[in-house]
């Protein structure tokens, strides 16, 4: 249950030197069937900032960067999923976030511990879909004071994957497309913060809304036009590539607030091999609320089940 954090713009020289290295390592990474993500002939990839909706054991890196609306912010959030069952599944993320304020002054260190709970209720393979019931809490106080907060935030949530291999042959080329997606709400531990104000003497309270976090993704698998709609004659590494855009997004549903919404629309692909998965994206606000430029998004991923499925990449109770 990933959290992608809002994170400056990029230089372009710095963002094609990460796509070089990046199609670098596909190109020399070797490739074979996978082990999760999938339902019936559908893999699922690991995206950037919506939430997935399989259960796995996994380990991921997701750099951030982008200037906000207050401050430039990069950062780099870390995951570990594990399966503690077939089915069932706890998860382990942590990021650290650098921000820089337009008076010079900043702010850096670790956030709040993020714990998750997934269980993937459906799998249906002739219809390639996944529907997953789960819930993140972030435990408040464990982080820099800098950049977290001191409450917690408890988010259950449902996560869907479907894909358009059941089209009929008459659009077969609408085959390769898949939607994956999450909602649900974030409750937080505490409504409000005080504070006195060092100019009055009055106690302030910031109130501590709840929101709904929603998001979506569309893919287009160049994996699945080349293994099963039709060989297109794609080399390494496009052969291994999934056609991503997210559509990451938070409303509020308290008052003074609500329907206010921020988010991103992020476009970008990923390579996905035996062992691992690279992407790579950008990062366009919707709106002032998310920012005024675009940032970028890169995502290391790997897949333990495949690395190591004797030890660490089993379930904890086969």
């Amino acid at each position: 249950m990933r959290k992608g954090s809002k994170t400056g713009s990029p230089r372009p020289g710095a963002m094609w030197r990460i796509l070089g290295a990046m199609l670098l390592l596909a190109l020399i990474t070797p490739s074979s069937s996978w082990a999760h993500g999938f339902a019936g002939k559908r893999f699922f990839p690991t995206t950037f900032q919506v939430d997935d909706p399989f259960v796995s054991d996994e380990f991921s890196i997701l750099f951030n960067r982008i200037k906000g609306p207050n401050a430039k912010e990069t950062g780099s959030h870390v995951e570990i999923s594990k399966r503690i069952i077939r089915d069932l599944g706890i998860s382990l993320g942590a990021s650290y976030l650098h921000q820089r304020f337009p008076d010079d002054s900043s702010a850096n260190g670790f956030g709040n511990i993020e714990i998750g709970l997934k269980y993937q209720f459906l799998t249906n393979a002739e219809h390639e879909t996944i529907l997953s019931l789960g819930t993140a809490v972030e435990v408040g106080g464990t982080g820099a004071h800098a950049v977290s907060d001191s409450f917690s935030t408890v988010s259950p949530a449902l996560f869907f994957g479907k894909g358009f291999g059941d089209l009929p042959e008459s659009v077969k080329y609408l085959r390769p497309f898949a939607i994956t997606g999450s909602i649900g709400p974030g409750f937080p531990t505490r409504s409000g913060n005080a504070s006195v104000n060092p100019d009055t003497g009055d106690i302030d309270i910031e109130r501590n809304p709840v929101t709904l976090t929603w998001g979506f993704s569309v893919q287009y698998s160049l994996i699945y036009l080349q293994s099963f709609v039709k060989d297109a004659g794609l080399g390494r590494p496009f052969n291994r590539m999934v056609l991503v855009a997210e559509f990451p997004m938070q409303t509020c549903m308290s008052a003074g607030c609500k329907g206010e919404t921020t988010g991103f629309v992020n476009p970008g692909l990923v390579w996905a091999g035996k062992k691992m998965e690279l992407g790579l994206a950008a990062q366009i606000p919707i709106n002032s609320g998310s920012g005024r430029h675009v940032g970028i998004l890169g995502l290391f991923h790997l897949f333990l089940d495949d690395l190591f499925p004797r030890s660490i990449g089993r379930s904890i109770f086969p």
